[in-house]
């Protein structure tokens, strides 16, 4: 049965992790030496390995079970918040899985407002293309192919094309499955077996108008870590080595990457040399160790999606905090793992040895000025263009609950004394949308 724990989590945290573990896993000792050579790696790289390894990653160590309803929770018959949770408790009984993703719990409503958004933002004069990136079991694009098939023209479902981006096989399948309930879909649907960060795999740049989107995927790109060992020492990258046998430990080494300073760019950190002698003096009497963590692995995307794709649209929805992190630094990861039923959380990500989930939280004015940064708005300004060039994107950050209100049904998610978990629950989500503009003069 879940403990009141778990309930808080599904709301806190509706974060899906969509496989269970093999009934047969690898030791923690194997792990860690698979993840970590004799050579030092960076911690982004570290990261990647603990969740996507295809031998020992966290992904990897998972069935190929996903977490789907078998049908759409009719809210309007709940009573209120007390028999949603009990619904809910019921659900998690019958599931293998630690939790479903929003697009699931509130299928096809969630998919549909995101539809609406799409609609009511694209130029519907050109074929409506669509790419989904870590597309789940399907559940989003069979609601929003269902929701332009009832509510668009003809013409924009007739020629529409939905493409799903996906690195697991058995998603992959997963996914026709689910969009080919619909017949007609399945023309319109297809699913390229690739990792969406290669920029190889997107081929020629694609000039035409398209939207992509990513529900769920910021938060599991890896991430870099830097480290000051004091207000004013200069920030050092970290890098993951292995000593005496399996035991891993941080190794500090001057800032030389190329993402890690694009990243201090964007930020704007400030140089420890600039500090004032107040601080310095303060430093030596009260030395205070820094850590922070950078989104390169969502900087390596945005880079690839706009070099492929210079007129996307986009919209992604994703944790803007998470609670009860242990992990220090700015926007430090929750390391979850589930065993014998109940969640626990480490206090390390070097704990994390393929046995655990590993998901950090989005800046999302830090994504706003990376997504600036990397359509080559920012870069024109570092190189001397004027200062009056306008912005290439106009970007928006909603709450979750302000832009269903805005571009869903919130009514289809509300019980009978008004409790709306879609609109209640999930305060710390939100919507992110940034589209092209022509204002470049």
């Amino acid at each position: 049965m879940a403990t009141s724990r778990n309930f808080f989590s599904l709301f806190q945290k509706p974060k899906v992790i969509p496989f269970e573990f093999l009934g047969q896993q690898q030791s923690s000792a194997l792990l860690s030496t698979h993840i970590v050579g004799d050579t030092p790696i960076l911690v982004r790289d570290f990261i990647h390995k603990a969740l996507y390894d295809p031998n020992v990653g966290y992904f990897s160590q998972k069935s190929t079970s996903v977490g789907v309803l078998d049908s759409s929770i009719k809210f309007n018959r709940l009573e209120g918040r007390k028999a949603y949770m009990k619904h809910l408790d019921k659900i998690y009984q019958q599931s293998d899985v630690s939790w479903f993703t929003p697009v699931e719990l509130f299928k096809p409503w969630y998919a549909h407002g995101i539809a609406e958004s799409i609609l009511r933002t694209t130029n519907l004069s050109v074929p409506l293309k669509i790419y989904e990136i870590g597309g789940g079991s399907g559940t989003c694009a069979k609601g929003i192919l269902d929701y332009i098939k009832l509510n668009a023209p003809t013409r924009v479902y007739d020629n529409i094309s939905y493409t799903s981006v996906e690195i697991s096989s058995s998603l992959a399948a997963k996914q026709i499955e689910t969009v080919g309930e619909v017949d007609s879909h399945l023309s319109k649907f297809r699913v390229e077996r690739r990792d969406a960060t290669d920029r190889n795999g997107w081929g020629d740049v694609d000039e035409q108008p398209c939207w992509v989107i990513m529900l769920e995927v910021l938060d599991n790109l890896p991430h870099d870590l830097i480290y000051a060992e004091n207000q004013t020492s200069p920030w050092m990258e970290v890098w993951v080595e292995r000593k005496q046998g399996e035991k891993l430990s941080e190794l500090y080494r001057p800032i030389e990457d190329s993402l890690i300073k694009s990243c201090m760019e964007i930020i704007d950190m400030p140089d420890a040399t600039t500090s004032s002698a107040m601080k310095n003096i303060w430093a030596k009497v009260f030395p205070k160790p820094r850590w922070c963590w950078l989104p390169t692995g969502c900087m390596k995307l945005l880079e690839v999606l706009h070099g492929a794709l210079p007129k996307m649209s986009l919209i992604a929805s994703d944790f803007s905090y998470l609670p009860d992190v242990k992990i220090p630094g700015e926007r430090a990861p929750l390391v979850s793992t589930k065993k014998d039923g109940s969640s626990s959380d480490y206090n390390s990500y070097l704990d994390a040895k393929g046995d655990a989930d590993i998901f950090f939280p989005t800046d999302f004015s830090l994504l706003e000025r990376m997504d600036h940064y990397c359509s080559g708005w920012m870069k024109q300004q570092k190189d001397g263009e004027p200062l009056k060039r306008g912005k290439k994107r106009r970007t928006l950050s909603l709450d979750t609950a302000a832009f269903m209100e805005e571009f869903g049904l919130p009514t289809k998610t509300r019980t009978k004394d008004g409790y709306n978990p879609l609109l209640d629950d999930f305060k710390n989500t939100k919507f992110y949308l940034s589209v092209p503009t022509h204002n470049v003069k």
